[in-house]
């Protein structure tokens, strides 16, 4: 699933592809895309930049003009060269961005929208989210401030809400709460500093290790946390319900939020 190290990698691809070249052709399937596209067409600039905010990509075009896509669940950046055949069905296209050299495909790419680059800053959605994890500037500060003050019930939903830290996902915040040695269930005024700190410490350096080109996860083409080799122990409870803790043996437990994700721990290294 689509987490900030996904987007991250993504961005960072699509910057090698495309960074420079002119849109030669541009479709797509979503109506309001199309509008902007009509008034003022993408064939004809120059894509200057793509990068990340969080879990939002942003592809920054000539003429300041930047589209803003967000994966959700199922959507999919691919790159192609002219001719290749494509991993996934036209049907599924949602956007095509032709240059002369490389074709970028969003497969169900269903939250996108194009927004003045000049005005991002002011973004209802971007100018909302919290420090992000991957940033080159990181304010550890900002981020705890921002956890402490969030509405959540527990410290698991704490740390998904992008308005307090942006990039962290589902499976994150599992393996990051085990790390740690923290209940999940734990409400946030309950949580400790020193515990605190340790999962905005260990949040940064998962993200970056995951996205690092020389990692064990770069090589695999997963997302690692253990830092073990063996391919079948790549975290330390995610999707890991009923199996035995690597630590200390206990059977992982496992629970459904009410916002349909599900929480991994083990009772015993997350005891309170």
């Amino acid at each position: 699933m689509p987490e900030g190290d996904t987007i991250f990698r993504a961005a960072r691809t699509l910057q090698r592809a495309l960074a420079s070249r002119v849109v030669e052709r541009f479709d797509t399937h979503l109506a309001p895309l199309a509008v902007v596209d009509q008034r003022a067409p993408l064939a004809g600039r120059t894509v200057e930049r793509v990068d990340s905010q969080g879990k939002h990509l942003l592809m920054h075009f000539s003429g300041d003009l930047t589209l803003r896509t967000h994966l959700r669940m199922q959507g999919s950046w691919h790159i192609y060269k002219p001719g290749e055949r494509w991993r996934g069905p036209a049907r599924d296209a949602h956007i095509v961005i032709a240059t002369d050299e490389w074709i970028a495909v969003g497969f169900r790419v269903s939250d996108a929208e194009f927004a003045a680059t000049s005005a991002l800053a002011r973004h209802p959605r971007l100018s909302a989210l919290g420090p992000d994890v991957l940033s080159a500037v990181f304010d550890v500060g900002d981020a705890r401030r921002r956890i402490r003050a969030t509405p959540a019930r527990h410290i698991a939903e704490a740390l998904l809400r992008q308005q307090s830290l942006s990039g962290l996902g589902n499976v994150f915040k599992s393996e990051l709460l085990f790390l740690c040695g923290v209940d999940p269930a734990l409400a946030v005024p309950e949580v400790g500093d020193d515990a605190l700190d340790c999962l905005l410490r260990r949040a940064r350096e998962l993200m970056r290790l995951n996205v690092a080109e020389t990692s064990i996860a770069a090589s695999s083409g997963g997302r690692v946390t253990t830092g073990r080799l063996n391919p079948r122990e790549p975290l330390w409870v995610y999707g890991r319900t009923g199996s035995p803790c690597f630590k200390c043996g206990t059977t992982i437990r496992s629970a459904m939020e009410t916002d349909g994700r599900r929480t991994y721990w083990c009772p015993r290294c997350q005891e309170r």
